[in-house]
C-alpha cells in the first residue's frame, strides 16, 4: 500500500469511526431505549465493517516503538451510564469469547461499547494529530485484541432481541429481561423498505 493509499484508507477508518463514535453519544443521549436496539445494531454493523477491513490488511506497522502521547483518554463515565440505564434488563448477556476456548463471559452492553468507544477513540486522536500509521496500528490491534469481538458478542446480543421481537422465538432468559426486550421494541418505529 502506497503512502497516499494509506492515507486514503485511514481517512475512511477514520470516518467510520468518528461517525459510530457520533452515533453512539446521539443514542445515549436521546435515551429511547425503543430505538435504541434498532440503532446500535445498525451502528454496531457499520463499525464492524471498517474493522473487517483493517483485519484484511497485511500488519500495520508504527513510526516509534512506543505509542506516543495523544492526551487522556475520553470520559465516557457518563456514556456508558446512559446506555446501562437506557438497556435496562437486556443490558447484561453472555457470549463466547473464543469460540476455540469456549468458556462463557458474562459482560453487559453498555460496558462493551464504552470498551469499544475508548479503543476507536484513541485511534481517532493519533489520526487528528496527524499520525496516520500509529492510528491504523492501534485500530488494527484494537480490533483483533479487543473491541473486534466484543462489537460481535455485542451485535448477536442485539440481534437476538430483535430476533425474539419479530419472531417470538425461545431462548433460555430471564422472563423480565424479555419483557422489557418486547417493551422497548415495541414502540421502534417500522424500519422502511
Amino acid at each position: 500500500m502506497t503512502d497516499a493509499d494509506q492515507s486514503r484508507f485511514g481517512e475512511q477508518i477514520a470516518d467510520s469511526v468518528e461517525s459510530f463514535l457520533l452515533a453512539l453519544r446521539a443514542i445515549a443521549r436521546e435515551g429511547n431505549g425503543a430505538q435504541a436496539i434498532s440503532l446500535l445494531l445498525l451502528e454496531i454493523s457499520q463499525v464492524l465493517l471498517a474493522g473487517a477491513r483493517l483485519g484484511a490488511q497485511t500488519d500495520f506497522t508504527p513510526r516509534e516503538e512506543f505509542q506516543p502521547d495523544v492526551g487522556p483518554e475520553a470520559d465516557i463515565d457518563e456514556l456508558r451510564l446512559r446506555l446501562a440505564e437506557m438497556l435496562e434488563d437486556v443490558d447484561a448477556y453472555t457470549f463466547v469469547f473464543d469460540p476455540y476456548i469456549p468458556e462463557l463471559v458474562e459482560s453487559r452492553l453498555s460496558d462493551d461499547l464504552a470498551s469499544i468507544a475508548i479503543d476507536l477513540e484513541n485511534g481517532l486522536r493519533h489520526f487528528r494529530g496527524g499520525n496516520v500509521d500509529e492510528a491504523l496500528w492501534w485500530w488494527q490491534f484494537s480490533y483483533v485484541n479487543n473491541w473486534g469481538n466484543l462489537a460481535g458478542a455485542a451485535l448477536n446480543a442485539l440481534l437476538t432481541v430483535v430476533a425474539h421481537d419479530r419472531f417470538d422465538t425461545d431462548f433460555e432468559a430471564d422472563a423480565d429481561a424479555v419483557a422489557v426486550a418486547d417493551e422497548m421494541l415495541e414502540d421502534a418505529p417500522a424500519a422502511r423498505p
